[in-house]
């Protein structure tokens, strides 16, 4: 089970072992065999994403962007899922993405939101298949094309997006 408190993986993980850091911040994220602390999962999700570990850098941008362990801070939380983004973790591609488009702690840029939606999307991300149908019938960061919209909403529904499917019945109306 991942994050599962084991003593060889504090040991590990005091040793410098970014996976059995990984795995002890997410075991006190959750209280997995120790007791939850949001600033020790912290603690050690920052020492595994501080040696580009990709879970690590995704978690460590969601904490930044909840407020999870450590205050609120979107610049924080943007600069830790394009770390992960850009060694393909199709979540912070997406999160990444939409701190593009919402301009959170990032620059708002619609192409770029495009951009990282695209790469999480390609890999069949539902959600962000979803957004960057979004971003083609609203015209936002590319040219406004219908039917561009429509292959990704039905791609999105496909896996089970109900929001996308809702959009695709709006659609043919």
């Amino acid at each position: 089970m991942e994050g599962m408190y084991t003593p060889q993986q504090r040991t590990l993980a005091e040793q410098g072992d970014a996976e059995a850091q990984f795995h002890l911040a997410v075991a006190y994220a959750k209280g997995l065999g120790v007791p939850q602390d949001k600033t020790e999962a912290v603690k050690w999700c920052r020492l595994a994403a501080e040696q580009g570990h990709p879970r690590a850098q995704f978690n460590l941008g969601l904490m930044y962007k909840s407020g999870k362990g450590v205050r609120s801070d979107y610049v924080e939380a943007a600069r830790w899922y394009r770390m992960a983004a850009e060694q393909g973790d199709e979540r912070a591609q997406v999160n990444l993405g939409y701190m593009y488009e919402k301009g959170q702690g990032i620059a708002q840029s619609y192409q770029e939101a495009v951009k990282w939606y695209r790469k999480a999307a390609v890999r069949g991300l539902a959600e962000a298949q979803l957004n960057l149908g979004i971003m083609y019938e609203k015209g936002l960061g590319v040219e406004r094309d219908e039917s561009e919209a429509v292959k990704w909403y039905r791609w999105a529904a496909e896996r089970g997006n109900v929001d996308a499917g809702r959009r695709l019945r709006e659609l043919a109306l």
